[in-house]
């Protein structure tokens, strides 16, 4: 054999035993991600709507989610503990709310201006060429953005991780985990829907983020498309809510099963949250506003069946944030307050984000969210002084133990 045959012959002897090396490496991290089942997905949509801690419109994320299947697309899920640490994640989100700045929508209306076809991957993709790095996974920023992660990580061809930065839904940026165990949003890159892109190099910290943030939302129309919160696969394990996309699933399906088997699907709910029957009733007041870039509500439910008599009020920003009963606090943020139909146990679609439909029947519920939102940091972001209120968080299992009885009617 000449010399040159006894090279290539070397060459590909090494590069079997290489093979041979690697291959059960990258059929193990293979069999990780995990493909979801159709029944996975739409109990996954109707779960994260559940856990968003304000109304929702499942219907719409569960047309999206079909129509993508029947497109072909496959969605993949991975533990955040299987995410390798070299690895590079991305969150996206919708940054918007109420007031808008109307001067802005009447003269772009004048303009004509087409829209772009994906905002959203716009910004991801304008975050990743400012990084130089390609995403190898999507993690969810919040409950009700359970479908856009889906969409993003699909479009991507990664897996989205089965976690979220919130656990339910938050009206602001700083209020996530990776910020209140030191793990920055920024870099950061902002499209609107005509396909003005912002990158936010460094904010000064996620309460600037914030700041910024809201208010090209604000300057587009009342929303714009981030790409946000670039993280290694160490920086996740420490900076995000495991298990969050399954515990979707899983609220998704009791709340199914139970419809299925004639069942009340509300306790089934508070059982499987391990949370508490909060209130049930029919909508009597919905005052609703925009500003800021906020949707704010006042909202009072008057008691039906045992709670016959008493009311439940409702402070929301773009989420439910303090409720009381009869006056008295009764659930308050960062612990979930979820207004639910109590036919389905479908989280309430109020129209407005954050809306409740006057005459409604709602069941309120409520529930703890994780050990780190009850953290000094966790509190200051997303405790009731936060928002305004002169009173200390008392969480809610306190609060229950501290209820007085409902007198009967």
């Amino acid at each position: 054999m000449n010399r040159r045959g006894t090279w290539a012959t070397i060459a590909l002897a090494a590069a079997a035993a290489v093979a041979l090396l690697t291959t059960p490496t990258i059929r193990a991290q293979q069999q990780k991600i995990h493909t979801l089942t159709e029944q996975e997905l739409l109990d996954m949509m109707m779960g994260s709507s559940i856990q968003a801690s304000r109304g929702a419109n499942t219907a719409q994320t569960v047309d999206r989610i079909k129509a993508a299947l029947a497109q072909g697309r496959k969605f993949t899920m991975i533990n955040p503990d299987d995410v390798p640490d070299d690895w590079t994640t991305v969150t996206v989100a919708g940054v918007g709310g109420g007031g808008a700045w109307d001067y802005v929508s009447e003269r772009i209306k004048q303009q004509k201006l087409p829209t772009i076809q994906n905002s959203t991957v716009a910004a991801t993709q304008a975050l990743s060429k400012y990084l130089g790095k390609q995403f190898n996974a999507v993690v969810r920023i919040e409950a009700v953005q359970s479908v856009g992660a889906l969409m993003l990580a699909s479009e991507l061809g990664v897996p989205v991780v089965d976690a979220c930065l919130s656990g339910r839904a938050r009206p602001e940026i700083e209020q996530q985990i990776p910020w209140i165990n030191g793990i920055p949003s920024t870099p950061a890159a902002l499209t609107s829907r005509w396909g003005d892109t912002v990158i936010i190099e460094k904010a000064v910290d996620d309460y600037r983020a914030e700041d910024l943030g809201r208010a090209i939302a604000v300057a587009s129309g009342g929303g714009a498309q981030i790409a946000m919160n670039p993280m290694s696969g160490a920086q996740v394990k420490r900076g995000v809510i495991k298990g969050a996309l399954s515990q979707a699933i899983l609220f998704g399906k009791t709340a199914r099963e139970a419809v299925a088997h004639g069942q009340d699907p509300v306790a089934a709910l508070v059982k499987a949250s391990k949370g508490y029957m909060l209130f049930q009733g029919t909508v009597t007041k919905s005052e609703i506003k925009g500003d800021r870039g906020f949707t704010w509500s006042d909202v009072e439910i008057s008691g039906t069946g045992k709670y016959t008599g008493h009311v439940y009020k409702v402070y929301v920003k773009n989420e439910n944030i303090v409720a009381w009963l009869d006056g008295v606090p009764d659930a308050m943020s960062p612990d979930t307050i979820q207004d639910l139909d109590p036919k389905t146990g479908d989280a309430h679609n109020g129209g407005a984000l954050g809306g409740y439909k006057l005459g409604a029947e709602i069941a309120m519920i409520g529930y703890e969210t994780s050990p780190m939102w009850r953290t000094p940091k966790g509190i200051e972001v997303f405790g009731p002084r936060h928002f305004g209120f002169d009173f200390e968080y008392v969480p809610i299992e306190q609060l229950q133990r501290q209820r007085k009885t409902l007198a009967t009617h």
